[in-house]
C-alpha cells in the first residue's frame, strides 16, 4: 500500500482529503505544519507521495520541499498553491516540486495527480539494467542516476525522466504536448508551463552556461532538443 503525506494547516481542508484517499486505497499520514511534515519525512523511510499546502505559519510548503530535495530526490512532490498566486507554481517548481494542484480542486483531480505520479515514483523504485550514454553524460536507470563526465548530478524523478525521453530521441526536436504527455501522462490536468519550468530546473544543472545551453536546445515555437554538445 503507498503511503501519502498530507501536509495542510486547515482541518477541514487536511479530513477532505484524506477521507477522499483513503477510500481509494492510500495509507495517509497527517500534518497540520511544517514542521511536523518534516519530522514524519525524517522518520518514515518508505512514504512515496507527500503533498504540500504553499500557506503555512512557520515552516512553508516552500521551504518543506526544498529540504526534502536537500536529501531525497525519489519522494514525489505535489504542491498546493491557491488560484490566484501564479507565482507559487513556478516558485514550487523550482524547489524540486513535481506537480502542483490549484485550490479549490476536486477529489478526483487530485487522487489523479496522486496516482499518476505514484506510479511514476514506483516504476523509478523498480529500475532495471539500462544506461543510456550521450555526449559527457550517462543515465543510470538502475540506480536512476546522473553523471556528467563521471560526476554525479542529483535529479529528481520528473528531471530523471525527462533527461530519458531527451537521450532516448537524441536530435529529435520533441514538442511541449509530447513531453508533457511522455512525462506527466495524458491525462494530466495541468499546462505545458511545467514543462518549461522543469527544463530550466534542468539546464541549471547540467548546462555550463545555463541562459546559452548547448544540451537542451529550444525549439522556438515547439518544444526541446536534446543534443550531444560540441
Amino acid at each position: 500500500m503507498s503511503k501519502v503525506l498530507i501536509l495542510e494547516d486547515e482541518e477541514d481542508i487536511r479530513e477532505f482529503i484524506v477521507i477522499n484517499l483513503k477510500r481509494v486505497g492510500y495509507e495517509v499520514l497527517q500534518a497540520s505544519s511544517g514542521e511536523e511534515a518534516l519530522e514524519i519525512i525524517s522518520k518514515k523511510e518508505d512514504i512515496n507521495i507527500a503533498v504540500l499546502d504553499v500557506m503555512l505559519p512557520g515552516i512553508d510548503g516552500f521551504e518543506v520541499c526544498k529540504k526534502i530535495r536537500q536529501t531525497n530526490q525519489t519522494l514525489g512532490v505535489i504542491m498546493l498553491t491557491a488560484k490566484t498566486q501564479e507565482m507559487d507554481k513556478i516558485n514550487g517548481l523550482t524547489m524540486g516540486a513535481d506537480d502542483y494542484v490549484v485550490k479549490p480542486f476536486s477529489p478526483a483531480e487530485l487522487v489523479a495527480r496522486i496516482d499518476s505520479l505514484n506510479r511514476r515514483v514506483s516504476l523509478l523504485h523498480e529500475g532495471n539494467k539500462d544506461e543510456w550514454i550521450s555526449g559527457p553524460f550517462k543515465l543510470d536507470n538502475t540506480a536512476r542516476s546522473l553523471f556528467k563526465n563521471d560526476k554525479e548530478i542529483e535529479i529528481t524523478e520528473i528531471e530523471y525522466l525527462i533527461l530519458k525521453l531527451f537521450i532516448e530521441n537524441e536530435s529529435k526536436a520533441l514538442s511541449r504536448e509530447h513531453i508533457l504527455d511522455e512525462v506527466w501522462g495524458v491525462n494530466y490536468f495541468g499546462d505545458g508551463k511545467i514543462v518549461d519550468v522543469n527544463i530550466r530546473r534542468i539546464r541549471q544543472k547540467i548546462e555550463d552556461e545555463p541562459s546559452d545551453p548547448k544540451f537542451i536546445k529550444t525549439v522556438w515555437g515547439y518544444g526541446y532538443r536534446w543534443r550531444r554538445g560540441n
